[in-house]
């Protein structure tokens, strides 16, 4: 969670034995937007469910696993808004389960991780609760969010690696890799690189499996500073889709964008988030290039501020 919201420091836990202690939680959410320039088939207002999660997971020895059950929905500036009650998200999305996954910890810098695993990649991550901001941004709607697949962790010092072969944009055809280096230079600061793409082709298409983008590539560099009441996260990020005839692309296209990210915690109760950020892409109807924003060749920025209670 890169947000101001923090799950229960103290969840409900059950000790078996010598299997160790299952620590339970919940993400209860409730959502209302009202917008006055909707996308195609969409309504100008919506009051939902954003989350109605339970949470298991064992956190230590050798076997551990996280598992995340319930309904959701995964609101994104400039898309259309797709409902958890109505149960499309969970249909359109990844299931009623979205996170699931087993971990194998033989060391404590040493672990490997299978099942449907959250991405590497971006500043954002999936789920309202996790972030910031309540919408996931424009930079955000360029990257996998939940793969299937299976990971390798490694620490060395001060430096995290890790390295996943798995589907991409959750296309079930096992052809992406992606990594990424997160590197704290001190208690205040760190630098990440993430790089992801798909080293096939895949021809398969669905609201979470966007063709170009899962058939291209994923670069990020992401700084996170820490001081006292402050955090700001500044991110670049860059795609490019070759072109593939065989499934439509006619040309390559790339996208380069740019966000900050901040939160300013007030006291222990209240913070003010904010992100700005900017992504163009490249490329024209002319050309046969994929449409990877608003139409090829489009550019786009927001600008969110999200005042917090908890």
């Amino acid at each position: 969670m890169s947000g101001p919201l923090t799950l229960n420091p103290d969840p409900i836990n059950i000790d078996l034995g010598p299997a160790g202690k299952t620590y339970i939680t919940g993400v209860f959410t409730g959502l209302g937007l009202w917008q006055d320039n909707r996308l195609p088939g969409d309504q100008n207002g919506h009051v939902d469910v954003s989350n109605g999660q339970f949470i298991l997971q064992k956190t230590d020895g050798l076997v551990q696993y996280y598992v995340q059950i319930g309904a959701y929905s995964l609101p994104a500036l400039g898309t259309q808004y797709i409902s958890a009650t109505s149960g499309h998200a969970m249909g359109d999305f990844y299931g009623g389960v979205p996170e699931a996954f087993l971990k194998i910890a033989p060391t404590s810098n040493f672990s490997i991780e299978a099942g449907k695993l959250p991405t590497l990649i971006g500043a954002e991550y999936t789920f309202t609760f996790e972030n910031m901001n309540i919408e996931r941004g424009l930079l955000w709607n360029q990257e996998p969010a939940i793969s299937r697949g299976v990971q390798a962790n490694y620490t060395l010092g001060p430096v995290v690696f890790a390295l996943s072969f798995n589907d991409g944009f959750y296309s079930d055809v096992f052809n992406w890799v992606s990594g990424s280096a997160v590197w704290t230079i001190n208690s205040a600061n760190t630098l990440t690189f993430a790089a992801g793409g798909n080293l096939g082709t895949t021809g398969f298409t669905s609201v979470a499996t966007p063709l170009a983008q899962n058939n291209g590539s994923i670069y990020n560099i992401i700084y996170t500073h820490t001081a006292g009441p402050w955090t700001i996260t500044p991110y670049f990020q860059a795609t490019h889709v070759g072109k593939n005839p065989t499934i439509g692309i006619d040309n390559s296209a790339e996208t380069f964008g740019g966000a900050v990210l901040a939160n300013y915690a007030f006291n222990s109760n209240w913070s003010l988030a904010g992100r700005v950020e900017y992504i163009a892409s490249t490329g024209s109807v002319g050309n046969g290039s994929p449409n990877l924003l608003y139409g090829p060749g489009s550019k786009a920025m927001s600008l969110t501020v999200t005042p917090t209670f908890q």
